[in-house]
């Protein structure tokens, strides 16, 4: 038991579109300095837990606390604010295509905060020498292949010294060398920032490599949570139909 407040509590969250249910009255904790991955086939709601703790949707009902605040009904600016520390690395990288690799990892600081050029020129070659790019700071996005445009990202995401990162697919479409080439430097960053995690994914390496305990999302629902190796030797048939790579079937 972790005698430690959450960072992030999650209560009862449900997410419901007309009759649809994505999410059902689902509970969840993570403590701080904690990576949790969120796992499960797609469309179960892995990335609907994202939206929700990212502000981007409103539960339907439940309680959603991040750092001591309940966020159900929070407006825009108490968002904008909260979301100072956050950072969010995506799927698809999101880099802007217009801006070099410098720019796209010095844009939130530039927005969120009034700092001397010179520290946020220092920060983002620090962060750029962490993710090992220490070369590609006036390249464009155009020019970085898949893994280096999720470094970058990964870069961009920690400008900010956030308390709280979020990882949505952070592997997806890299080869297996580069895929654990990220989940590597995705752990290492965790240890040196000593930030608070979540990982949403269905790469089981890139879980084992980077998570300290891992949600099992099933049907909107969380079929069990526990650490690494509880989830390695579970006895729950639909996670061990998932880890081992079967097809589970969507109920209606």
């Amino acid at each position: 038991m972790n005698n430690k407040e959450p960072v992030i509590k999650v209560r009862k969250l449900k997410i419901a579109f007309g009759s649809k249910v994505v999410l059902n009255e689902i509970d969840l904790d993570i403590f701080p300095g904690e990576t949790l991955a969120v796992i499960g086939p797609s469309g179960t709601g892995k990335s609907t837990v994202l939206k929700v703790l990212t502000g981007l949707l409103a539960p339907t009902s439940g309680s959603v606390v991040i750092e001591g605040q309940e966020t159900s009904n929070f407006d825009e600016a108490q968002w904008d604010e909260l979301r100072k520390h956050m950072g969010v690395v995506f799927q698809y990288s999101a880099l802007f295509d217009f801006l070099t690799v410098g720019e796209n990892v010095a844009f939130g600081l530039r927005r969120h905060f009034s700092l001397p050029e010179e520290e946020i020129q220092e920060r983002v070659e620090e962060l750029l020498k962490l993710v090992g790019l220490p070369d590609a700071k006036d390249m464009m996005p155009a020019e970085l292949s898949g893994g280096m445009k999720k470094r970058v990202g990964l870069a961009r995401a920690l400008a900010m010294e956030p308390q709280i990162v979020y990882y949505d697919e952070p592997t997806a479409g890299l080869d297996p060398v580069m895929t654990m080439t990220i989940s590597r430097l995705i752990k290492k960053t965790q240890q040196k920032f000593n930030v608070t995690s979540l990982l949403v994914t269905h790469d089981m390496e890139s879980v084992f490599t980077c998570a300290d305990r891992v949600a099992m999302l099933y049907n909107g629902k969380i079929v069990q949570i526990g650490t690494v190796d509880e989830i390695k030797n579970s006895t729950n048939p639909v996670v061990r139909a998932f880890i081992s790579g079967q097809e589970l079937k969507k109920e209606d």
